[in-house]
């Protein structure tokens, strides 16, 4: 079972075209491009984010060293969901962040297998709509990445309630 990540965080005041902005900027800050954004709802979710390895230290979604060490050894990729609802004492900031481990189905073309194993096939591609699992093919899910959660929420925390 994966870590429940930080509770959601109470900000005094009102959702405002302000709070929203504050709220897409610390993702931005973050390097995380918007995908959708529900202003109804009060939700914003990111495109995926590729995890940041050992030699990129100014990206800030791998918080810890073995997130790092971890990203540059296997591809990982992140996707954060705001959540702010208004609620009588402000507004509950809820972060969720998904993480991902790449799984190709064969081999790569960096492999030393590659001999062997030709990449040259033609493409096939299925136009057929399929309704099945949120993790597309050649992912992994990992589950939540509570460390990131935590950090996001802090800086989105700290962008509103300036």
């Amino acid at each position: 079972m994966a870590p429940v990540g930080p509770t959601p965080t109470v900000v005094p005041g009102t959702i405002t075209e302000t709070t929203w902005e504050q709220t897409v900027d610390a993702l931005h800050s973050f390097h995380f491009s918007i995908e959708k954004e529900n202003r109804l709802a009060g939700t914003i979710q990111t495109g995926y984010l590729p995890g940041a390895g050992l030699l990129e230290p100014w990206h800030y979604d791998s918080v810890t060293l073995g997130d790092r060490i971890e990203s540059s050894l296997q591809p990982i990729r992140r996707r954060a969901l705001v959540t702010l609802t208004q609620i009588n004492t402000g507004v509950q900031v809820n972060v969720e962040v998904i993480k991902e481990r790449e799984n190709p189905s064969g081999p790569t073309r960096h492999s030393p297998g590659v001999a062997t194993y030709p990449g040259g096939q033609p493409l096939q591609r299925d136009l057929n709509v399929v309704i099945g699992g949120s993790t597309p093919p050649g992912w992994i899910a990992l589950g939540r990445d509570a460390a990131l959660e935590r950090v996001l929420l802090t800086a989105i925390v700290a962008r509103i309630g300036r």
